[in-house]
């Protein structure tokens, strides 16, 4: 981190420079560490972490067998977070994931009712092929997602902090699946999209995951200190010039508000202000991991993508023309910033 890192950096408190150095340098060694374990993934992992340390849920997109259980598993162990997977299934009910009330008896023959928690109460939830579960259940993460919390017979019961989401789908055999609707897709901060190895990586993978050793990753990190660097990500300062590009490419991939008079017509929706508060924490949190003390525009076109894809759609016009959202998010940063 060089003097103009620091320089940039706006809070009054020397405590939080000191932690934002401390944290650069733990950050740099839980990528590394994931890196160690999760080959040929180093753009996944770090769009993991930028989501973790936004506070965030993700949603990982890719094919069988790239690693997107043991990305997770992985993620939670070196980051020091309980975690649990959750396999969803068509027959999947939502007291399965967030928890039932059972009939209970006490030492004097009184029955009462005792709320049995679910998997849903742990702090980094890997929600296996969501898609595959029913709408009702699928929604039974919402309100856990947005609110931290889970509502049983009157009840609320607080989830562990720090909670994260981290859903998967699969995005070649959809027979049989239901598509995530609108409302649940805008809970997720990044949809991230997990891609085949190069030849090096998957060869080193290969030496890897089929010798009688296998490589383990450290501890580095706790819920407590992770708790902490959330905290600091929304201290840190965001420039004009970043605030501004990130309101003008949100707006300007609206129907409403396009920044060219002609895509109107090829957006059926755009991103709402959601969006926006997603691609500001995002971008804060990838300043930090990379050993930054404020974002800059490049940190908005790289996350632009993985925060604004699932939150838009096109019309029916545009996507039978051959335009993908990709690229039309592609085309805007180009032109807007």
């Amino acid at each position: 981190m060089s003097q103009n890192d620091l320089s940039s950096f706006s809070s009054d408190s020397p405590a939080d420079l000191a932690m934002a150095e401390r944290l650069t340098a733990q950050l740099g060694a839980v990528r590394d560490a994931i890196g160690q374990i999760v080959l040929g993934q180093r753009d996944v992992i770090d769009r993991l972490l930028v989501t973790i340390l936004s506070g965030g849920h993700a949603l990982l997109i890719g094919a069988p067998g790239l690693g997107k259980t043991l990305l997770v598993s992985t993620a939670a162990h070196v980051l020091g977070l309980d975690t649990r997977r959750v396999q969803f299934t068509p027959d999947l009910m939502p007291s399965d994931i967030t928890g039932s009330d059972i009939l209970d008896e006490d030492e004097n023959g009184r029955r009462f009712f005792r709320f049995v928690k679910g998997p849903i109460f742990t702090q980094l939830l890997l929600a296996d092929e969501i898609n595959r579960a029913s709408p009702r259940t699928q929604s039974a993460l919402l309100q856990a997602m947005q609110e931290y919390e889970v509502a049983q017979a009157g009840t609320n019961h607080k989830l562990p902090r720090p909670f994260h989401v981290l859903a998967t789908q699969n995005p070649i055999e959809q027979e049989g699946t239901y598509p995530l609707p609108e409302a649940q897709l805008d809970r997720f901060m990044l949809r991230i999209a997990l891609t085949f190895p190069e030849r090096d990586a998957e060869r080193d993978m290969l030496l890897q995951t089929t010798g009688a050793l296998t490589a383990e990753a450290p501890v580095l990190l706790s819920a407590r200190s992770l708790i902490e660097a959330q905290a600091l990500v929304r201290r840190l300062p965001v420039g004009e010039k970043v605030l501004d590009a990130i309101l003008t490419l949100v707006r300007g991939l609206r129907p409403e508000t396009a920044y060219r008079p002609d895509l109107a017509g090829s957006l059926l929706y755009g991103p709402g202000p959601r969006a926006a508060q997603a691609l500001m924490l995002s971008c804060r949190a990838q300043a930090l991991l990379d050993g930054r003390l404020t974002p800059s525009l490049d940190d908005v076109a790289e996350l632009a993508e993985p925060v604004l894809a699932h939150r838009m759609a096109l019309s029916f016009s545009a996507r039978a023309s051959g335009l993908k959202v990709e690229e039309l998010i592609a085309k805007a940063v180009e032109a807007l910033l």
